[in-house]
């Protein structure tokens, strides 16, 4: 993968796996629940009758957020009964927007709070954060929860590892300044869209002021695991060089002081632009899955559950820096085995493996 390579391949698995297979990633949701609430609750109601729009970025299928989005927009409807409120789920291109409906209308397993809620009107849209997505000054509540890691391009190759947390010198300098651009832009965009009084609730990825970040808590690493299990099919010939080189995350992880600066800085476009930061905090939740294992003790059953998680997520990275020559069956068959491996090594020393989800905690206005 060369340097400007797009993320147009970036995709969370599909077809209800995400939702499913994330229960982490719900309890990043459920609890900053009450600082979304009190974000809604600050929200001014538009007196001319135009709709209260409330917006999930990076929404994948819906599932992780449904019962937070719930109780926000039963929040909302008690502020201002009989007011017009549109949910709007954005995502790339290629996000499941199929499973995402059946979900919100209440068709798969997952409980909806959109069939009994009076005029609440749902849309999506298929379009990147990175760029624009509403009308001027007529947002009114942003969410995104473990998604801006996401960076618009990768700027260049990583040769030694899988994720820029594994990169030093130029590379990771690379990485962090493209974060940075992307970072600056997302929020440059929301300042337009948002209406004076509007809010940001926004929980991302990132490195808290103890150096850690997710799956790298403690314990075994995540993503030195992805990378040395790469690597081996690379030394064994099952993948070629260049394929292991091209297989890189395209994510930024930032530090709080990164995610900070154009809000803080006077000089910054973002701060010019009226957006003020509220709250900052990190914090960590524990993997559930190895939680769970710590009670019930089984090393067959923590891997077999542990390895979708990890999977939903990342699986389209190993399999887009495979080479498009090859066979999708025969793509998929390296990418079962990488798993596969990354599972064995789990069930047959499971001690240390985790992938807690470190998260900064950021909620904006719009002055």
């Amino acid at each position: 993968m060369t340097g400007g390579s797009s993320i147009r391949d970036v995709a969370m698995k599909g077809a209800g796996y995400y939702s499913s297979s994330t229960a982490g990633a719900k309890d990043v949701i459920d609890g900053a629940t009450p600082l979304v609430l009190d974000a809604a609750d600050a929200l001014p109601i538009p007196e001319d009758g135009r709709p209260i729009t409330v917006a999930d970025m990076g929404c994948a299928d819906g599932g992780t957020s449904m019962e937070m989005i719930g109780k926000v927009l039963a929040a909302l409807r008690r502020r201002a009964p009989g007011h017009p409120i549109q949910m709007v789920y954005t995502d790339l291109p290629r996000n499941d927007f199929s499973q995402l409906f059946q979900n919100v209308h209440g068709l798969s397993d997952l409980a909806s709070p959109f069939p009994d809620m009076p005029d609440v009107y749902c849309f999506a849209s298929g379009t990147s954060f990175h760029k624009g997505i509403f009308p001027p000054g007529s947002l009114h509540l942003g969410f995104s929860a473990t998604a801006s890691h996401y960076v618009s391009e990768k700027p260049c190759a990583i040769p030694d590892h899988v994720h820029m947390v594994g990169a030093t010198g130029p590379v990771r300098a690379a990485y962090e300044a493209q974060g940075a651009r992307d970072w600056e832009a997302m929020l440059l965009q929301r300042a337009r869209e948002l209406v004076s009084g509007g809010r940001l609730a926004l929980f991302n990825f990132g490195i808290d002021e103890a150096g850690r970040y997710l799956g790298h808590t403690g314990g075994v690493s995540m993503f030195d695991t992805f990378n040395e299990l790469w690597r081996d099919l690379a030394e064994r010939g099952a993948i070629a060089p260049e394929e292991y080189r091209d297989t890189n995350f395209a994510q930024c992880y930032r530090t709080v002081d990164q995610f900070c600066a154009p809000l803080t800085d006077r000089e910054n476009a973002v701060y010019r632009a009226g957006l003020r930061l509220e709250h900052v905090e990190t914090r960590v939740v524990r993997c559930p899955y190895e939680r769970d294992f710590s009670d019930h003790g089984d090393a067959d059953r923590f891997a077999a559950e542990y390895i979708p998680t990890l999977r939903s997520w990342s699986e389209h990275t190993f399999v887009a820096g495979l080479s498009p020559a090859r066979p999708a069956a025969e793509r998929q068959a390296i990418v079962d085995r990488f798993y596969d491996n990354y599972e064995n090594r789990v069930r047959e020393n499971p001690d240390g493996h985790a992938m807690d989800y470190v998260h900064i905690y950021l909620v904006c206005e719009k002055v």
